[in-house]
């Protein structure tokens, strides 16, 4: 899941449904619908993904997040229409986590999730006992924590589907790892031998996205949980302007933006909403067992 700092617009309960309505003025420009849209990484992007919208009659209005917690919330309350900030491991755990039926509509890409150092230029120089910082929320960590064990660092000591730092062996592993928020493990860099860095906040740390020491293979079936996607609540997942924007995300130029942003390393990735609801389901029913 691949984040500009702003302040977090606080959740309220909004009464009122869908804003996919036209304004009563005769300008076209007030004439456009209206879709609230949320995320936590507007980007350079996002830019022309609202101009390509607007050029097809869809004004944005984009509210962008500084967590990752603030996105459903908002559009599980009503006050956005739909959000697109997360993959559908994240999204099951919401949706477990909140009996909720948040519900995606369409696939946008898949970025591989990384380990980086400053200390080190491969995985062979990590020392024995090197620490290593990993997203501290849930599905986050569990995917850091595989990260690792594909890279030859650590061994989990069962075969669960959703790990935690209690499931390491720590006898057979070569390094220990340190959960922190998310958006401080680019920060951890100075003060660890490597992290685990979401894609969003290795530019907002000015991090190389193609420095990774080590990345998981977004190709490989078992990252269908990683793609991200534009979610919506469930009763407005077939409404035609928010599908629309599932196609304006693919947009040539939409795409080239966000490669340039990503600097290559996020990959597109094309599911249709049925197919992205049956991944979602696997991932909540392994998130339920788990439990």
């Amino acid at each position: 899941m691949k984040f500009h700092r702003v302040l977090a617009i606080p959740v309220l309960v909004a009464t009122a449904a869908l804003t996919l309505t036209a304004c009563g003025s005769d300008d076209k420009a007030s004439s456009d619908t209206v879709v609230r849209i949320g995320t936590t990484d507007k980007d350079k992007a996002w830019d022309v993904f609202e101009q390509r919208a607007k050029d097809k009659g869809i004004t944005l209005k984009i509210t962008n997040f500084s967590d990752y917690k603030q996105p459903n919330l908002a559009l599980a309350q009503k006050q956005i229409d739909v959000n697109l900030f997360q993959h559908l491991q994240f999204l099951g755990a919401y949706n477990v986590a909140n009996n909720d039926t948040l519900t995606p509509i369409g696939s946008t890409y898949i970025v591989p999730l990384g380990l980086y150092s400053k200390k080190h230029k491969t995985l062979a120089d990590l020392p024995q006992g090197a620490e290593i910082a990993i997203p501290n929320d849930p599905t986050n960590q569990a995917r850091a924590l595989f990260v690792l064990q594909a890279a030859g660092l650590l061994k989990l000591s069962a075969d669960v589907k959703s790990p935690s730092p209690a499931d390491i062996d720590k006898g057979a592993s070569k390094v220990k790892v340190t959960p922190v928020d998310a958006a401080q493990t680019a920060l951890s860099l100075n003060s660890v031998d490597g992290s685990i860095i979401n894609n969003t906040f290795l530019e907002r740390s000015g991090v190389d996205p193609n420095s990774a020491l080590y990345k998981d293979d977004p190709k490989n079936p078992a990252a269908e949980p990683y793609i991200n996607a534009l979610v919506t609540r469930a009763e407005d997942k077939n409404n035609p302007k928010l599908l629309q924007l599932v196609e304006l995300w693919h947009d040539p130029e939409v795409q080239k933006a966000h490669t340039e942003v990503t600097k290559g390393t996020a990959v597109e990735v094309r599911r249709t909403g049925p197919e992205l609801e049956q991944i979602l389901q696997r991932v909540q029913q392994t998130i339920r067992d788990s439990k």
